[in-house]
């Protein structure tokens, strides 16, 4: 068998970009699915050499069957790598986020990514008796997971929580010669700003937040339409998987200098006043 990779959250968006890449980069590709016909349709495009698992991530169940699932199918051979890039994102001001939604954001974007590397670690050379070198663990962040952006409290914590486990990871993991590397993309083009700009929230229109909420969404949705390829992430993978000095993050931002580079120089203060300014949050 090629070289074999597990990504999680493989139906759409980034996942999918990933596995197509990767597929044409010459691995075999395992990568999770709700759906037994998002499975069958990634199959039919990508290929023979992409399997799709049936798998949620908050599933301890289900993981446990995918990763005997992909050791019955590697045999005596390590995983090459483990793609932990399955997500949601929760929107709303947080303090009128229910806990039940602030919960699921977390136990999908932070919980789930050490559910998942626990149940493959042994795949990834935690068993040293497996033939081949160890493997490595990429964990996709976001630009989220530096900066804090207003009305994504959820996802930004999870992101940041995941940023801080994965540097952890990656130095507890030196004892096994596993590799953990971060990825933070900015806006990527995917189904997910049709979702956004379709999402209901008028929940918060009786709150002081209703008006900037709209106008933050407008905003992002107009900018996730401009964002970088899905496939532009999958070849970060890529570089990150097999690069013989791999960097321990990759920040993968349209417009890099404007929204990666300049809000991290700036003075936090003045950088709160610049996002307030932009959707309406100063106090008058």
């Amino acid at each position: 068998m090629a070289k074999a990779v597990v990504v999680t959250g493989a139906s759409t968006g980034i996942g999918r970009g990933i596995c197509e890449v990767l597929v044409a980069k010459g691995f075999k590709v395992f990568g999770t699915v709700r759906k037994a016909a998002d499975g069958d349709r990634l199959e039919a495009e990508l290929g023979r050499s992409f399997a799709p698992l049936l798998m949620d991530v908050t599933d301890p169940a289900a993981v446990a069957r995918a990763a005997e699932t992909v050791r019955a199918a590697l045999g005596r051979s390590t995983l090459a790598g483990l793609v932990n890039n399955a997500g949601i994102s929760v929107t709303g001001p947080l303090l009128h986020l229910t806990m039940e939604q602030y919960r699921q954001q977390l136990e999908v974007n932070l919980i789930a990514p050490l559910l998942v590397t626990q149940a493959f670690a042994d795949l990834l050379g935690k068993d040293r008796t497996r033939e081949g070198g160890p493997g490595r663990i990429v964990n996709i962040s976001s630009v989220g997971g530096k900066m804090g952006v207003p009305f994504l409290g959820a996802y930004v914590a999870a992101k940041h929580g995941l940023e801080g486990m994965s540097e952890v990871l990656r130095r507890e993991l030196l004892l096994y010669g596993i590799d953990v590397i971060v990825i933070g993309p900015g806006s990527v083009v995917s189904a997910i700003w049709d979702k956004a700009e379709a999402e209901d929230a008028t929940r918060y229109d009786h709150t002081d937040y209703g008006a900037s909420l709209k106008r933050f969404t407008t905003y992002m949705v107009r900018e996730g339409r401009k964002g970088l390829p899905p496939q532009v992430i999958g070849r970060t993978v890529y570089e990150a998987l097999t690069a013989r000095k791999p960097k321990v993050r990759y920040a993968v931002v349209p417009e890099r200098f404007k929204n990666w580079t300049m809000p991290r120089l700036l003075p936090k203060r003045v950088l709160d006043r610049l996002m307030a300014k932009q959707i309406d949050l100063l106090s008058s």
